[in-house]
């Protein structure tokens, strides 16, 4: 199952989006309503649980320096991965793009579809308010 987000552009830097995503913390100010948990575990990983899901621990596998980040569930059950792409337009303007893959049943595709496509864009859509 692939997802992506909208593109969304947004007047910081390509540096700052990176920075502020790289640093695991920073999830929590860009999570939905309706979470129930954000714990960070250490500068790598962090777990959260949303209403009518089961806590996810995402842990960062892969940092390209202002262009990409990468987070794995570290669940055998939930084989997926969240990535962060950045790309610099201007000094002060970049886009920023959500990208989930994950490996799942056919039943589990269509249960989860819908929610994951909603998590994915409330992330992205949530950046612009959080980067400081």
């Amino acid at each position: 199952m692939h997802i992506e987000s909208k593109k969304l552009i947004v007047n910081k830097s390509a540096k700052e989006i990176y920075n502020f995503l790289t640093e695991v913390k920073n999830f929590k100010k860009l999570m939905p309503n309706g979470i129930n948990k954000f714990e960070l575990l250490n500068n790598n990983e962090f777990i959260f649980g949303l209403n009518g899901m089961p806590e996810i621990t995402l842990i960062k596998r892969l940092e390209i320096p202002i262009e990409k980040i990468v987070f794995e569930s570290s669940a055998e059950k939930l084989d997926f991965s969240l990535e962060a792409s950045v790309k610099s337009l201007d000094t002060n303007k970049s886009e920023i793009q959500l990208k989930f893959n994950g490996k799942f049943n056919p039943m589990m595709v269509m249960m989860i579809k819908g929610p994951i496509s909603k998590f994915i864009e409330n992330l992205v859509i949530n950046i612009p308010k959080a980067v400081q």
